[in-house]
């Protein structure tokens, strides 16, 4: 009765883990995919047109301070990014890389899009488009200036002030471009910006005075972003504020958290500051000398939040018949780890990172708190890939080297579960010696496994050991851009997507989607990869000797097939790299219990489950 009692009751554990992970892993992740493509296509719909010079103004930085955080306009319709960008007179950005435009109205770099990185893994779908213009459905853009001295009563080019380009052309790699303001009162304002072949911009302002008095003035830079953005929202992965600023360190904000503080700020020197999504991001990169009042703020405008990272610079003082001027830079584009740099020692990318001389620029990318194992993971791969082109077969190759790693303990691991297959039939000989006293048998048992130098515990180390592999390759797979519509063979196009085929419609012969189905489509989820995982899971618990506690046959049992709806919903990728590992180590266990001269009864045990279930 008792063991009839603890199968039932770990039939029902199982059950529950199944439900629950299936409710709050791949339901919300399912969820946030209809989101975001609903999201895109509500981007894509024509919206009214603006009318042509109509624009979203903010207000003016205060004077002597930081520049305010950025407001959307009282009224005005939401346009259309083209009618938006075709509203204002623009500079072309023209790069391998990049493609957009720098509005004069502001001298803003508010349109830019990512040419080489597409919405999905059809090669025709539209690039991803990082900054947008003011009105349009969600304004993100950088902005570069002064800020006047408290009292100073000097007119200073803002967000309504329309620049003049010096000469003609476009901002491409080679070609930079110079921007200039008089504002009539003796200052003129010039500002020249450069790019490279990736995703850094390089301003440099410059004002001359031939005016009546001097003037001091503060410069300023800021990222201004409207309306909360669709983030993926897991634990693991952070989008929203960063900044690594100075000997503060590492200044993560998640949205609903700058939310809550409103505004939080830094007095800092060598920082860098921005904000993140899961595969691009913009940052602001201020000479590492500088000294810096840095800023994080959310602020609230009806139900819209509008966030901002700024800095306001020390003040300098420009003489009559004098000339004064600042740096800064912009980095806008992919997190791509060559570009960002990875700080490991011997091995990684320099980037941005080690080229400007950055303060932990490679934080930019979130390797998370196991980061020396997830940046080696990383670096493997990526050399792999380098040599073979293709990301899956470098996960089957970093795979069979973290098994070769492993293969010390894991031999003792399994040669100590060899021994107990080998002592079976002694404790089943207890079980029938002592059918009633559990207490006895425990005793016994504990005996047999002191004589024979066996460790019951060391049969569970193989699965311990891919623990810190596994969650790290998930965390390269899911936090890496180089992963991102990295295509495997056959069906599996994007190894950082769940496998899209699924046995519930029979793998696309029924042409419908099971998980759409009410209440029920959510459990309806497995494609061929999971399923080949099972499997492979199955035939390793095979190979094992069978629990003598029928509660742990049962849970034993149960576990492939609660792992195979459990990682159903995971990237391909580490679906792929589980069930490669699982072929492996049937191998290596098979190849060390035939050293042990233990039997290999997987075929046996296999043929024995099918007997059992056709009787």
């Amino acid at each position: 009765m008792s063991d009839n009692r603890n199968t039932i009751l770990a039939v029902i554990l199982s059950g529950l883990v199944l439900i629950a992970w299936q409710y709050f892993y791949n339901v919300p992740q399912m969820e946030k995919q209809r989101a975001e493509q609903q999201r895109q296509a509500e981007l894509q719909k024509p919206t009214p047109q603006a009318t042509p010079g109509q624009t979203t103004t903010t207000p003016a930085p205060s004077a002597g301070t930081t520049p305010a955080a950025t407001q959307p306009a009282a009224a005005g319709p939401i346009v259309s990014r083209d009618a938006a960008i075709s509203a204002t007179p623009r500079i072309k950005i023209d790069t391998p890389r990049l493609s957009g435009s720098i509005s004069l109205r502001g001298a803003r770099i508010d349109d830019l899009a990512l040419v080489q990185y597409r919405e999905t893994v059809e090669p025709a779908s539209p690039p991803i488009v990082l900054f947008s213009p003011s009105q349009t459905a969600a304004p993100y853009y950088a902005e570069f200036g002064w800020v006047p001295a408290t009292g100073s009563t000097a007119r200073i080019p803002d967000q309504t002030t329309v620049w003049q380009q010096e000469g003609t052309g476009s901002l491409t790699p080679t070609t930079p471009v110079t921007l200039k303001y008089d504002n009539g009162d003796g200052l003129t304002f010039r500002r020249t910006i450069a790019i490279d072949d990736h995703y850094l911009f390089s301003i440099k302002d410059e004002v001359s005075n031939v005016g009546t008095a001097p003037v001091t003035l503060y410069p300023f830079a800021l990222i201004s972003r409207h309306g909360t953005p669709q983030v993926s929202g897991y634990y693991i992965l952070h989008e929203g504020l960063i900044g690594y600023l100075g000997d503060q360190g590492l200044q993560e904000y998640a949205y609903k958290k700058i939310d809550d503080a409103k505004s939080v700020s830094f007095n800092v020197t060598n920082g860098w500051l921005g904000m993140t999504d899961k595969y691009w991001a913009t940052a602001l990169l201020p000479d590492t000398t500088a000294k810096l009042a840095a800023r994080y703020q959310s602020n609230a405008v009806g139900t819209t939040h509008n966030y901002q990272t700024d800095y306001l610079q020390e003040p300098q003082t420009l003489a009559i018949g004098g000339t004064i001027s600042a740096n800064a830079r912009l980095f806008a584009g992919a997190k791509e780890a060559s570009v960002v740099g990875i700080n490991f020692p011997l091995v990684g990318f320099g980037g941005y990172n080690r080229q400007l001389g950055l303060n932990h620029f490679d934080l930019l990318i979130d390797w998370g708190w196991f980061y020396f194992i997830t940046k080696p993971m990383f670096l493997a791969l990526d050399w792999f890939y380098r040599l073979f082109g293709n990301f899956g077969v470098s996960i089957l190759l970093v795979t069979v080297i973290v098994k070769l790693l492993f293969f010390p303990l894991a031999n003792k691991s399994y040669a100590s579960m060899a021994k107990m297959k080998s002592v079976q039939p002694q404790l089943q000989a207890l079980k029938e010696r002592y059918p009633d006293d559990r207490v006895k048998q425990q005793q016994e048992m504990m005996e047999i496994y002191k004589k024979e130098k066996i460790n019951p515990i060391a049969g569970c180390l193989p699965v311990a050991l891919q623990i810190p592999v596994f969650f790290s390759l998930y965390k390269v797979l899911f936090v890496t851009i180089e992963m991102r519509h990295a295509p495997f063979f056959g069906w599996i196009k994007d190894l950082s997507a769940p496998d899209p085929t699924n046995l519930f419609n029979l793998f696309g012969v029924i042409p419908f989607d099971p998980t759409t189905i009410p209440v029920f489509g959510h459990y309806l989820w497995l494609g061929v990869w999971p399923i080949i995982m099972g499997i492979t899971m199955w035939f390793q618990m095979k190979l094992n000797p069978t629990p003598p506690d029928p509660t742990q046959k049962i849970i034993f049992d149960w576990m492939p097939l609660i792992f195979t709806f459990m990682l159903a919903g995971f990237p391909a990728g580490l679906v792929i790299y589980w069930a490669w590992n699982n072929l492996l180590s049937v191998l290596q266990q098979s190849f060390i219990m035939r050293r042990n001269g233990v039997k290999v009864e997987l075929f046996d045990n296999l043929k024995s489950t099918f007997a059992k279930k056709a009787t």
